[in-house]
């Protein structure tokens, strides 16, 4: 027993106890921020788990916006592409004025000749380019107005011709396009 005494009371075992103490408070310590690490890595994943959802909805919802744009461009270039043809439309409407016009001049200057053609259409053409830039009224929309009145068959062409000139110089001398104009304006 007196190997025990001795074995007990050796300032060695006194350091051995001392640093098991000290062992125990640093496991302690370490087991309780083994433990926080470990609340805090569950708190990441979770925030992390809700970000991904969060960013999956979101990216659903945009893969459905890009959907929806994709759609409506081809929807606008279709119609782009059927106003395109609209436009083709108005050419082909503006030449046949500007040949309706160059035909009814050609006939009252001077039937039969080409090089009177050419001169006719050239100042159709003129008169066009006049009104598309707003410096005449239309005579298009007396032609409308006169070309159902006379004519009940729609065969006198050349009457219409003849309507049309005079109105013209009906305007030209009383100064009716700028009322006229601010009339159509107007409505």
């Amino acid at each position: 027993m007196e190997t025990l005494k001795s074995f007990f009371t050796h300032p060695a075992f006194f350091a051995f106890v001392g640093g098991l103490i000290v062992c125990g408070i640093f496991l302690v310590m370490s087991w309780t921020s083994h433990l926080k690490t470990k609340k805090e890595l569950r708190r990441f994943q979770k925030h992390l788990s809700e970000k991904l959802e969060i960013e999956g909805e979101h990216m659903a919802t945009t893969k459905k916006d890009l959907a929806k744009l994709r759609e409506e461009n081809e929807n606008l270039r279709l119609k782009i592409g059927s106003g395109q043809l609209h436009d083709s439309s108005q050419a082909l409407e503006r030449e046949l004025e500007l040949f309706a016009r160059a035909e009814k001049i050609m006939v009252v200057k001077a039937p039969g000749f080409a090089q009177a053609w050419e001169g006719a259409k050239d100042v159709a053409h003129a008169e066009l380019l006049e009104e598309e830039r707003g410096k005449s009224l239309p005579r298009r929309i007396f032609r409308k107005f006169f070309a159902g009145s006379g004519n009940a068959g729609g065969g006198g062409n050349s009457g219409d011709g003849t309507k049309l000139l005079a109105v013209k110089d009906a305007e030209e001398s009383t100064g009716a396009p700028e009322k006229a104009g601010a009339a159509s304006s107007g409505e």
